[in-house]
């Protein structure tokens, strides 16, 4: 591990993707229970605000209860959110450079449909396509079916936060580099989504970019998030943020983000009863997850328990706005409770720390040859600029 030394004070590369990785997974096996619902329907349920891991909403019935979604969430369980992060760690793996549409094509897309793995809300040995949602199983059928050019796909598809979900390890390649976060997310996010929904896949890789900078803050995420984000994104991440800085615990801030990221969500406000105008292209409009999940960093001040807290007790896409709340606090250098992470590990059968490794080892290949890159480009460059013009 690379040492620390005063000018790089704080956590060092491998914690910081380490913390956001675990981060997430953490933190969208602790929303999974409560997805959907409302902060007041999660209080009845509970009796009270949801502190750790819970069961599922339907207890013993989860598997019949809602038979569009007849899985296991809740008892320490990670979702799609994660098994699609930790897909995407492996592309990274076997790409070994920086991504793009065609990544997901050549790469992830087979991943889904080829390779069986342990699925915890199955319960079973099962392929990653027979879990994942009717908006990421769009992939598979464009880009595998349908032979669409990758980086066209994510057209016409619902526009929700299905690629911003899992873009944090490209915020973690690009670590420190917000604005190359932004720019090869899009790229990535372009087989999957489109509109606002492509547009908050690179917000948010970047935003987990600039939470890896030596002294970042929470403050300095959401600075870097507004000189990047476009249209609807940038203003609801704005008005959500003015509004989170006035709290201090999430309890009084839940209404009024919610209030805030309103006028700029499509959904409405029964989540499980989408409006009509849902999820459609608009560069009015934002998905409600990613300013959500700044909002509650904010409120929280970094502090991984209460942003993510707040997150799960919030509702609606909490699996999603934990998710991202998670990876962005942990990449900060806020500490997992580890009784939570061993938890979520032990119940979902997985190696939570094994992507993280295996990213920061790529990660770090990555900068490597970014290096020489820049340097063969500079020498060009240098070169270019020494001769003389011809007349």
């Amino acid at each position: 591990m690379t040492p620390k030394t005063e000018e790089s004070s704080g956590p060092c590369l491998a914690e910081r993707i380490t913390g956001a990785l675990v981060g997430a997974a953490v933190g969208d096996a602790l929303g999974g229970p409560v997805e959907g619902y409302s902060p007041d329907q999660i209080l009845q349920r509970h009796g009270g605000r949801v502190h750790g891991i819970v069961g599922p909403w339907n207890g013993d019935a989860w598997r019949t209860a809602r038979p569009i979604a007849p899985y296991h969430k809740g008892d320490g369980h990670v979702t799609d959110d994660t098994l699609l992060t930790h897909a995407l760690v492996r592309v990274y793996e076997r790409v070994r450079d920086h991504l793009d549409a065609y990544a997901i094509a050549d790469h992830l897309v087979p991943d889904l449909m080829t390779n069986p793995r342990w699925i915890p809300e199955l319960e079973a040995d099962a392929l990653p396509l027979q879990r994942v949602f009717l908006a990421e199983k769009w992939l598979v059928a464009r880009l595998h079916y349908g032979h669409v050019d990758p980086r066209e796909a994510g057209v016409g598809n619902i526009v929700n936060c299905g690629a911003a979900m899992y873009m944090a390890p490209v915020g973690l390649v690009n670590a420190a580099d917000p604005r190359a976060a932004y720019t090869e997310a899009l790229d990535v996010a372009g087989a999957h989504q489109s509109s606002y929904g492509r547009e908050a896949a690179g917000v948010l890789a970047a935003a987990v970019a600039s939470a890896c900078a030596p002294g970042a803050t929470p403050d300095s995420v959401v600075s870097t998030c507004l000189s990047l984000a476009k249209d609807g994104t940038r203003v609801a991440i704005e008005r959500v943020c003015e509004v989170a800085a006035r709290y201090t615990d999430f309890e009084s801030a839940l209404s009024p983000l919610r209030e805030a990221v309103t006028p700029y969500d499509t959904v409405g406000p029964d989540y499980r009863q989408p409006s009509l105008g849902a999820r459609r292209p608009s560069r009015l409009h934002a998905i409600e997850e990613l300013p959500v999940a700044l909002g509650m960093v904010l409120v929280a001040r970094g502090d991984y328990r209460q942003a993510v807290l707040g997150a799960v007790n919030y509702g609606r896409d909490c699996d999603s706005i934990a998710t991202m709340a998670g990876a962005l606090a942990g990449a900060l250098g806020s500490p997992v409770p580890e009784d939570w992470s061993k938890a979520v590990a032990e119940a979902s059968r997985l190696d939570l720390w094994a992507p993280p490794r295996a990213l920061t080892e790529v990660t770090r290949e990555i900068h490597a040859r970014d290096v020489h890159r820049r340097r063969a480009h500079e020498a060009a460059f240098t070169a270019l600029e020494g001769r003389p013009c011809s007349d």
